[in-house]
Formats: structure tokens, C-alpha cells, sequence
């Protein structure tokens, strides 16, 4: 299958600390990758790299086969789609202003937006459970809302590669579940991938079926889950003693 998404001899560096060195990955669709690591480690900064916001120390990222170096931001933009850890919101606009922003990559210069660009917008809201609030100003909602609606925008996009920053920051158990669960749904009804920063390990289990483990000394692990994250992999990545639990076919991991 072709890669939507692939590194090749990756190193990536900031501040004088490598993050990591020659790492070849290949993204393809339905596959859903977990990246995690220490805080500080580099999570972020390699996934800017991935997006094409820096530039990597060495190597090149191809994006459906193509340098990536090479492509015009609208075209990235229609393919690949970044969720940032955290926004802020200068202007008050209203919800369904904000999630309109994802339609840009797909409009020419001064076209104002369709009723097929609404109707996909309504469609996002929908599916983070946010379309009673289209007509509310953005600076009110909370931050588990305001994250809600940051991924509703990228939905609206409509990549087939989606960059997820901690996606399930400031959501409740509940949203988390609920939001992780239709989106891997979505990734393979639809075959798209997804690369997400997350720190919960076992929602890394329950919801990828790859990781890439980042270490601070710029080594990294990468393949399926059940493959990387061991009790031996997870101790080493977290600087703390790790266990496994059984709970039927499913593995959880604990603080030792």
C-alpha cells in the first residue's frame, strides 16, 4: 500500500538536542500512530517537522509520494492537517466562523464559503457533538469546548492525513472516549491516517496500532503497538518502573 506519509534518514534537532537521528517511517491509510515520550523530549517539534512548519536537520519527508520541501502550502494543507496543542483566539468569531477556516485550503482567493462548505462544517460540529453552539462567540466556550471545535475545523478540512497534538487535551473522560473512538472509526471507513502526541499509554493502546517511542537521547523505537509497548520499552521511555495488568484480551500499564 502507499504511504500518505513517509520519512526517509529523518534527524531532527533543536537547541543542540537531537531529538531523533535517520528515522524512516512509512504512514499509510487506516493506520493510526501514537507518539509518546518524556515532557521536553521533542514530541511537538517533530511533529511540526511532519507537517512541513521547520525544516528537519537531514532527510525529507514525502507527503503521498512527493518532497514535501517541494509542495506549495495550499497543497499540504489539502492533504495534511495539524491540530496544535493549544489555541488563542484573537477575534470573536462564532463557532461556525472558526470551523469555516478548515474550508480555506479548498477555496480560491475571495470565494466566500458554499452551502456544500456549510454543510460539511455542520457535519463536523456534529461530530464533536458542538452543533448547538454554531452561533455562540468562540471566547465563550471552555477549554474542553474550545478543543472540541479546533477539531471540528480540521475535520472540515477534510485531510487524509491528520497531525494530532495532544487531541485529548482538555476533555473530559467522556469526550476523550467518545471523540478518539469515531475518529479511528473515521480513519479507516474513509482510509485516512493519523499521527497523534498523546501521554495517556493505555489510550495509546486502546485507540493506535503503531507508536513511535521518542527517548532523550535521541533514540526512538517505532512499530505496532503490541510490538514497542513493553513493560521494558515503557520503564526505559518514562525514567519509571512500569507494569502489565491482563484484563481480558486487553493490556493495561501501570506504575510499578
Amino acid at each position: 500500500m502507499k504511504a500518505l506519509l513517509e520519512t526517509h534518514s529523518l534527524s531532527v534537532e533543536i537547541g543542540g538536542k537531537t531529538i531523533c537521528h535517520g528515522l524512516d517511517l512509512q504512514i499509510t491509510a487506516q493506520q493510526s500512530w501514537a507518539i509518546l515520550g518524556m515532557n521536553g523530549v521533542g514530541k511537538t517539534t517533530l511533529l511540526h517537522t511532519l507537517a512541513g512548519l521547520r525544516a528537519p536537520q537531514t532527510g525529507a519527508v514525502e507527503l503521498c509520494g512527493m518532497d514535501m520541501a517541494q509542495l506549495n502550502k495550499r497543497r499540504i494543507a489539502q492533504t495534511l492537517g495539524l491540530l496544535l496543542q493549544d489555541y488563542e483566539d484573537a477575534f470573536p468569531g462564532t463557532v461556525m466562523q472558526t470551523v469555516l477556516t478548515g474550508r480555506h485550503p479548498h477555496m480560491s482567493n475571495w470565494q466566500w464559503e458554499s452551502a456544500e462548505d456549510i454543510r460539511i462544517a455542520e457535519q463536523a460540529l456534529a461530530f464533536v457533538e458542538m452543533k448547538e453552539f454554531a452561533e455562540r462567540s468562540i471566547l465563550t466556550l471552555s477549554g474542553g469546548e474550545r478543543r472540541r471545535v479546533a477539531l471540528a475545523s480540521l475535520l472540515c478540512q477534510q485531510p487524509a492525513i491528520l497531525l494530532l497534538d495532544e487531541p485529548t487535551n482538555h476533555l473530559d473522560l467522556r469526550y476523550q472516549h467518545r471523540l478518539l473512538d469515531g475518529l479511528t472509526t473515521q480513519l479507516r471507513q474513509q482510509a485516512k491516517a493519523a499521527i497523534m502526541i498523546m501521554h495517556d499509554v493505555n489510550l495509546a493502546m486502546r485507540y493506535c496500532d503503531h507508536a513511535l517511542l521518542l527517548f532523550n537521547d535521541g533514540d526512538f523505537i517505532a512499530g505496532s503497538c503490541k510490538e514497542v509497548m513493553t513493560v521494558n520499552s515503557l520503564s526505559r521511555l518514562y525514567d519509571y518502573p512500569m507494569q502489565s495488568v491482563k484484563q481480558g484480551n486487553s493490556e493495561i500499564f501501570i506504575p510499578a
